[in-house]
């Protein structure tokens, strides 16, 4: 009994590192399919977590990290997948640019460039205020501190009145057949309408952040969505199976 306890800490643990499916944690734990969906069976019967087709996800959100916290994680991946997105952007064009802190490296490297961008990021506002050559818009709105990025009915009736070329987002976690994940209605009602009013759309995501789950919102993915990263080809099958087009960062 104490060993499938374990195991059970051990597969709750898995799960907030963004391991989902089945036959990811039969293989890491050196059993089989069968005992595995036992085991979450029971872990759904406590409520521990919520079933889905072929795996389950956390059933309590994972307290967020401050956006000063998350941008000193992963700080290289960010840098790789900042620098490819910057070369999927071309003078004059009119960006979305989303909270974040991969997106925010991204922003930092616009400064020079003949732009508009539109942006609930309120970290790039010192950044891109005063940068030649660019038209910055602010979506006002609900600031949320842990974040630095404004949500709200405000910055969805500004950005209503506005259409970008590109949007460049993220998410606390991106998952196949889910979309994005957020921890707020808020959020994913804006990251939905910012896709809708985008004629590309960019997911900026390293590889930590695949097949997370951590969160309880969703933002569904539109077909045709670009999924810039650092993983591995392997990692992006489920992606690139359900039509997303994956960039990859060097």
């Amino acid at each position: 009994m104490r060993h499938r306890k374990s195991r059970h800490d051990d597969i709750l643990g898995a799960m907030a590192e963004g391991v989902v499916d089945v036959d990811s944690l039969a293989a890491r734990f050196g059993v089989s399919a069968s005992t595995i969906r036992r085991d979450l069976q029971d872990l759904s019967a406590r409520r521990a977590i919520a079933r889905t087709y072929g795996g389950a996800m956390l059933a309590h959100a994972v307290p967020e990290e401050s956006l000063g916290a998350r941008s000193q994680q992963h700080r290289d991946a960010k840098a790789a997948i900042a620098a490819a997105a910057l070369a999927l952007v071309e003078e004059g064009d009119t960006l979305i640019l989303d909270g974040g802190s991969t997106v925010e490296a991204l922003g930092r490297r616009l400064a020079g460039r003949r732009l508009r961008v539109i942006t609930n990021n309120l970290a790039l506002i010192p950044v891109l205020a005063d940068a030649p050559g660019m038209e910055l818009v602010v979506l006002g709105g609900t600031v949320r501190p842990i974040s630095m990025g404004t949500t709200g009915s405000l910055a969805e009736q500004a950005l209503r009145c506005m259409t970008a070329d590109k949007l460049f987002t993220s998410a606390d976690g991106v998952m196949p057949g889910y979309g994005l994940c957020e921890a707020t209605l808020e959020q994913v009602s804006l990251k939905s309408l910012m896709m809708r009013q985008a004629a590309e759309v960019f997911v900026l995501a390293d590889a930590s952040k695949l097949g997370r789950a951590e969160q309880p919102f969703w933002a569904p993915l539109r077909p045709g969505v670009a999924l810039v990263t650092d993983a591995a080809v392997e990692a992006c099958a489920g992606f690139a199976a359900e039509g997303v087009r994956v960039v990859p960062a060097d």
